[in-house]
């Protein structure tokens, strides 16, 4: 796998993964399957280990890319964001391959391929050697949807939401009741709770901040789901 250490936020489907290095983790991005898919790998800089965001789609890449930036054998922590068919299509495949620890939301649970080792929501945490990621229950997109947290102890905090917050607005939603309880918790656990320098980094498409989006919020209200 080629590897671009120049992180702008921004992969091609069939091009180089992405890496980003802060003092004690490295984010790795790739995009996976037909429908540029983003995959993310952490890796703890300390001991190796490595949590895997979302096996999407096109394994084979996925481990490409874990192999480039990482000891396949030290894949402890694989989390999936949310149940949607395009999110999971390499899930079985990656356990096999990886037998990491696997961790999905509640309520998606059910309905993924693999039934997850550890179902999380608010207030809990995955860890991979010395770091680890906090859990936020995003109720909208997916009954279940999870975003996941990590706190650079040098900076600014890095957020992977999933579906749940794109550049541009929330996720596509069912209904206006699912809209309205994304939004409400996108507003008090998400835009509430963390800065405008907090990276996001969505399931499909770029990166985006925090303060970037912070000021289209009463605007996505309006246009509703």
């Amino acid at each position: 796998m080629d590897l671009l250490d120049d992180y702008t936020g921004h992969v091609e489907p069939g091009g180089p993964a992405a890496r980003r290095d802060l003092k004690d983790v490295s984010i790795t991005k790739v995009s996976v399957g037909p429908m540029d898919n983003n995959a993310y790998l952490l890796v703890d800089h300390g001991s190796g280990e490595a949590l895997l965001i979302d096996a999407a789609n096109e394994t084979d890449r996925l481990l490409d890319t874990v192999a480039t930036v990482a000891d396949r054998g030290k894949v402890t922590s694989l989390a999936t964001t949310h149940k949607h068919w395009d999110h999971i299509q390499s899930l079985e495949d990656a356990v096999r391959a990886l037998s990491p620890a696997t961790y999905a939301g509640e309520a998606d649970a059910p309905e993924l391929p693999v039934a997850p080792d550890h179902t999380v929501g608010d207030g809990d945490t995955v860890r991979f050697g010395g770091a680890q990621v906090e859990i936020i229950h995003l109720d909208g997109h997916t009954p279940g949807s999870i975003a996941l947290l990590y706190r650079d102890p040098a900076g600014s905090g890095h957020l992977f939401t999933g579906d749940s917050l794109f550049p541009g607005g929330p996720g596509k939603t069912a209904g206006p009741a699912e809209f309205a309880s994304l939004m409400d918790d996108l507003e008090a656990k998400v835009f509430g709770q963390l800065g405008d320098d907090t990276h996001v980094y969505p399931g499909h498409g770029d990166d985006t901040t925090l303060g970037t989006e912070r000021p289209k919020l009463s605007e996505w209200r309006e246009r509703g789901w």
